[in-house]
């Protein structure tokens, strides 16, 4: 099959971005970007969940009240980056070796959570230890996942089998 040059509907990659360069608010403060690529983050996600609840809730609660413009909710956004990355230091410099064992799996097992379950207990502990963080699963009755003997998928199986 041959293309031609002049095909307007041939598919093409645009090599630039658009960007606005509109600055923001004065009254908005800067913040870094977190500079973590997926796994980190979801490596990390139930620790910067379980520290940065007071303002992630703050951020959804003024989204759900504002509605009139994109800039009304960058504060309390800001704010949210900033527990992140503040997360993100702390484990690394607590417990780097464990979280780059656990997001290193978590990018070779295509972000499967279920098979990383080895390198996340460790990393679990370290967490609890250093940062004084656990991870809880939500909606659940708040054991951390590493105490169950039997993984909290295979429970809910066992006992629909018995309670037939």
């Amino acid at each position: 099959m041959t293309t031609s040059k002049t095909n307007p509907r041939e598919p093409h990659a645009q090599p630039y971005y658009i960007t606005d360069p509109t600055p923001l608010p004065s009254h908005i403060p800067s913040v870094p970007e977190i500079g973590a690529s997926s796994a980190p983050l979801l490596s990390a996600s139930y620790f910067i969940g379980a520290r940065c609840a007071p303002y992630n809730e703050d951020f959804m609660l003024c989204r759900s009240q504002t509605r009139t413009g994109e800039t009304d909710c960058l504060k309390e956004g800001r704010r949210v980056t900033r527990c992140a990355i503040s997360v993100l230091e702390d484990i690394n410099k607590n417990c780097q070796t464990e979280f780059r064992k656990h997001w290193g799996c978590l990018e070779n097992e295509n972000h499967d959570l279920s098979r990383c379950r080895l390198d996340e207990a460790p990393l679990n502990a370290c967490v609890a230890k250093f940062l004084n963080l656990t991870k809880v699963i939500p909606n659940s009755d708040g054991t951390p996942i590493n105490d169950y003997e039997t993984p909290a998928f295979f429970q809910n199986k066992v006992k629909a089998k018995y309670e037939q």
